[in-house]
């Protein structure tokens, strides 16, 4: 499964001829390649999977998926000691 979290863009450069930037992903900083997003302007958000940006998102978009990330990490579905935090039955 992939996914893909919100970020602000804060900075852009152009790094060996590619468009990169800097994002803020609830307040860590991480480096993304800005290639599929070539109209993305500073201040705006993003979506990052695997070091690329995606696909630009507004305000609004980004506040709910990050509530959403922030209510699944409070449920304690990232908290399983090692163990599987459901199962699968078939």
């Amino acid at each position: 499964m992939c996914l893909a979290i919100p970020g602000k863009l804060l900075e852009i450069t152009v790094e060996n001829g590619l468009k990169m930037g800097v994002v803020d992903i609830n307040g860590s900083k991480t480096r993304a390649c800005l290639e599929y997003v070539p109209d993305i302007l500073e201040g705006q958000y993003t979506i990052v999977h695997a070091g690329f940006a995606l696909k630009i998102i507004d305000e609004e978009e980004a506040a709910e998926s990050l509530k959403l990330w922030q209510e699944l990490f409070d449920s304690g579905a990232f908290d399983h000691d090692g163990q599987m935090p459901y199962s699968v039955s078939q």
